[in-house]
């Protein structure tokens, strides 16, 4: 497949390849990374990923394994984020991701880390303050979209990732708001989920806030909430909200009817 110039999709008018590049970025859970070894060799390995609220991708690793002593050797990577599905793997989307990682040794900067990645990856709470464990930020210089066939985007940074501009209180109340929507709009986290990918099953909860979305996951599924515009403040976030549940129950109305 020909690779597209910087920001141009290689595909029909209609396809998005920018908002199906960031929607693999905010919720696919694992990624396979690539670090350069001590003889310059490419090296594989398998990663949980989580995302910092500009979209940035957050890792947690042990310094047992290798590519962790790689990265503090040459910090340069690549990572590759893929949907996965059944048939042709091929077939289905993914996302290539380029830059470079790096420890997050500042204890404010690493307790950022870790709440989100913890709200993504509960279970690594298990042994996220190991002694050998670490959270690591990647950012970002380049991202391939392959779509599948006839379909391929290529962005830089400044594209694929969300401005935090304006922003700064949103994110700071992002704790705040996560526990209130789980634990007083479960119902509406499920219309959420159902209306947006027919996931309505399971007990759904939020587990990230960002101008751009919100970020539900439920066991080893997630969904990502693409918002009509940019969200900067709390108040934009409750209305938006209250108009994400309203469309979801409309469009379920029918269904239930027919039912």
């Amino acid at each position: 497949m020909t690779d597209a110039p910087a920001g141009i999709e290689a595909a029909a008018p209609s396809y998005d390849a920018l908002a199906q590049a960031k929607q693999l970025l905010r919720t696919v859970r694992a990624g396979a990374l690539a670090t350069v070894t001590a003889q310059h060799a490419p090296f594989a390995s398998l990663v949980n990923v989580a995302t910092a609220p500009d979209g940035g991708p957050i890792l947690l690793m042990s310094r047992l394994a290798a590519h962790t002593r790689h990265l503090e050797a040459d910090p340069r990577l690549s990572l590759l984020l893929a949907q996965g599905g059944e048939g042709d793997p091929l077939a289905h989307p993914r996302l290539t991701l380029t830059g470079f990682a790096e420890r997050a040794d500042n204890p404010i900067r690493r307790a950022e880390l870790k709440a989100r990645f913890l709200a993504r990856h509960p279970k690594s709470a298990l042994y996220a303050d190991f002694a050998d464990f670490s959270f690591w930020r990647v950012t970002i210089d380049h991202a391939h979209l392959n779509g599948g066939f006839g379909r391929a985007g290529s962005f830089d940074a400044a594209l694929i990732l969300t401005s935090l501009e304006g922003a700064e209180a949103l994110v700071a109340a992002e704790a705040q708001a996560l526990a209130h929507l789980n634990a007083e709009h479960k119902d509406a986290l499920a219309l959420y989920a159902g209306a947006c990918s027919a996931k309505s099953e399971g007990e759904w909860r939020a587990s990230g806030i960002d101008p751009d979305g919100l970020d539900l996951v439920s066991g080893d599924e997630t969904v990502r909430i693409a918002f009509p515009g940019p969200v900067r403040t709390l108040e934009a976030l409750r209305r938006v909200l209250a108009e994400l549940a309203n469309e979801a129950q409309q469009n379920a109305a029918p269904h239930d009817q027919e039912a």
